[in-house]
């Protein structure tokens, strides 16, 4: 009588079911269209099953992508010499072909036998990562443990994602922690995705397990080009779109409250114009006055900028300037077009935030719009005032075209603060309106907030014309 024995990955696999994770092939296989995949280096290494990562070309929803998994079911995923020659080949094959490039991060970190080996390639794959960076899109998915050198690689990504629960990125353990500074902490507190999502701002999306973060991925990939030279042109064939580019949103027209303080969700707004409603928020729950993310209209992508009104009344503070400055750079650098929905009383005022760099934050902001490239669209819904309303991208700082809702206010200071000044109240507010502003070229026309979707597609068809990648001045005359 045969008694057989066990298969190690079979029992490897069995044991990541049971605590609700994957494997690397089937993360994998559910990131990539079917019978896309073809892995490469196989079998190099000290370990036939490829030294902890496997390497892949594949297709999400038939473009190119390249794609690395650290398999923890062999060396705990750890990097070591040939572990990192096999991801430098693949990012030197994704620069190539220009395909964006996804790492999936399940790791026990650098592998402290291999020395010199471990620190070299670390270093190697680092430099590879930061060279690629405004050359393809790069996202990383943490599905477990992201500690260290990983730490850092994954943070060089454009985009992180992270599963609840499992995931977690730091820098330094809890051990390294306590040894060092006598603090006691946890994993949780240190890198997961709660405080990366709400303080840190590193997690761009977190997901309740693996299906859904690598779902979650897939939906982002859409709205990503292949690389830099994907740019917004006429020739570019759009997304496939069943919505009409003229269709009105009625409900736009009662959106904003009619007392001036009140707030409203912006989220509708964008959701109401994107083609099928669909916007792809990024950084939800980090510094939540300000909101990010792509849509697509008229089949291409949109990056939107927006002032959240329900959340500290849409006021500008560091972690607001700095979350929209990374995201206004990243899209000026891949050619994706920028949509600014303005209401913003202002900068968040106090000596907390003076210490935190209130001042470098808003500058940062304020050059990355004066110096973008590509299509750039502003919609002042209700309240731009002063410096903060100028930063999030006025006609003065170098906006295509700039749109006003017929209840915008635009100016230095509200009439109610004017007052104070002493000015009429009455005087002050009508200074403030579209069309004053409109008669002194800061806004080029008052629209009808049910058409702004109709007003934003045209202005962005007619500025699809610029050849983005000739190397036209940020500073070049725009009008």
């Amino acid at each position: 009588m045969s008694t057989s024995v066990p298969d190690p990955a079979q029992r490897q696999a069995e044991t990541r079911h049971a605590r609700g994770r994957l494997t690397a092939h089937e993360r994998l296989a559910l990131l990539l269209d079917p019978g896309s995949m073809t892995e490469l280096a196989t079998g190099v290494g000290p370990d036939a099953r490829g030294d902890g990562v496997v390497t892949v070309q594949g297709r999400i929803a038939g473009r190119s992508v390249c794609v690395f998994a650290k398999d923890f079911a062999t060396a705990r995923g750890t990097l070591a010499e040939v572990h990192a020659r096999k991801i430098v080949r693949l990012q030197e094959q994704a620069l190539r072909i220009r395909a964006p490039l996804i790492g999936l991060y399940d790791t026990a970190g650098l592998r402290l036998e291999a020395g010199l080996g471990a620190f070299a390639g670390f270093a190697g794959i680092a430099r590879r990562a930061a060279c690629a960076q405004a050359e393809i899109p790069q996202m990383a998915v943490v599905l477990g443990e992201c500690p260290g050198a990983d730490a850092l690689l994954a943070s060089l990504a454009d985009f992180v994602l992270m599963a609840n629960d499992d995931s977690a990125l730091y820098v330094s353990g809890a051990q390294a922690v306590r040894a060092v500074t006598r603090e006691e902490t946890d994993t949780a507190t240190l890198g997961g995705p709660g405080m990366h999502a709400a303080e840190s701002g590193l997690a761009d999306g977190v997901c309740d397990d693996d299906v859904q973060a690598l779902l979650k991925a897939r939906r982002l990939f859409a709205f990503l080009p292949q690389s830099r030279h994907g740019a917004w042109r006429s020739d570019t064939a759009p997304w496939p779109c069943l919505d009409e580019a003229a269709r009105e949103a009625p409900a736009l027209d009662t959106l904003i409250p009619e007392q001036a303080e009140a707030g409203y969700d912006v989220k509708e707004l964008i959701r109401e114009i994107a083609d099928g409603g669909d916007f792809m928020e990024l950084q939800p729950a980090h510094a939540a006055h300000l909101v990010i993310g792509f849509v697509r209209l008229d089949g291409r992508s949109v990056g939107v900028v927006a002032n959240q009104s329900r959340v500290l009344a849409g006021v500008i503070d560091t972690a607001a300037a700095r979350k929209a400055a990374r995201f206004v750079r990243w899209c000026d650098a891949f050619a994706v077009p920028l949509l600014n929905l303005v209401d913003t009383p202002g900068f968040l005022p106090g000596a907390e935030q003076e210490r935190a760099g209130i001042a470098r934050e808003a500058a940062a902001l304020m050059a990355a719009q004066a110096r973008v490239r590509v299509p750039l669209v502003t919609v002042v819904l209700r309240r731009a005032f002063g410096a903060a309303g100028m930063l999030m991208g006025s006609r003065s700082l170098g906006a295509d075209l700039v749109y006003a809702w017929p209840q915008a206010q635009i100016g230095l200071i509200g009439a109610v603060g004017a007052a104070a000044l002493g000015a009429s109240e009455a005087d002050a507010a009508r200074a403030l309106e579209p069309a004053a502003v409109c008669a002194v070229g800061e806004v080029d026309a008052v629209i009808a907030p049910r058409r702004t979707r109709e007003c934003v597609i045209r202005a962005l068809s007619h500025l699809a014309q610029r050849n983005y990648l000739q190397g036209e001045s940020p500073c070049s005359p725009r009008f």
